[in-house]
């Protein structure tokens, strides 16, 4: 990935309602607010979590579901664009009541119990010199892996 410099832009705090679905509710928070980079955190608690874990062979995510409540020991990820909309990609680690630590990609179905979130914005900056440089963090499928990932390199460079 080519290094690209950032301005922060906006910083939004706030906390989700109790059973909304934790990775929707945060996918329309940035959707609304035209958040396009950025970066996600979280803690709080879930009644119910479903995690992925992406199989590099035969390059498809598992599952797990977990049925009962837990802590969100830390939810990290960031925002950028998909099919020209705001997309999330969060890994969260939950903890049982026992102290057990797991987690995984966080996928749709997990339910909030309460949540608190702070989302920064990131503005790429243009490069003044070369005006003609894509600066968006779009996401696209990587051949080599089979996940949607940032470009490695700028769209112009690759014209050339």
């Amino acid at each position: 990935m080519y290094p690209t410099s950032v301005t922060r832009g906006r910083t939004l705090i706030g906390r989700l309602k109790k059973g909304d679905d934790l990775l929707g509710a945060l996918t329309s928070l940035c959707a609304e607010a035209n958040i396009r980079l950025g970066k996600i955190q979280a803690i709080g608690t879930v009644s119910k979590a479903v995690v992925g874990f992406y199989l590099q062979e035969p390059r498809d995510y598992v599952t797990l579901d977990y049925d009962y409540h837990q802590e969100i020991i830390s939810l990290q990820g960031n925002v950028s664009i998909r099919d020209d909309k705001p997309e999330i990609h969060v890994h969260i680690a939950l903890s049982n009541g026992q102290g057990k630590l797991y987690g995984g990609h966080l996928m749709d179905g997990t339910i909030v119990f309460s949540c608190e979130y702070i989302i920064n914005e990131y503005i790429p900056e243009i490069d003044v010199k070369d005006d003609s440089q894509d600066n968006t963090f779009t996401r696209s499928l990587d051949e080599e892996t089979g996940l949607f990932l940032w470009p490695r390199e700028r769209i112009a460079d690759n014209q050339s």
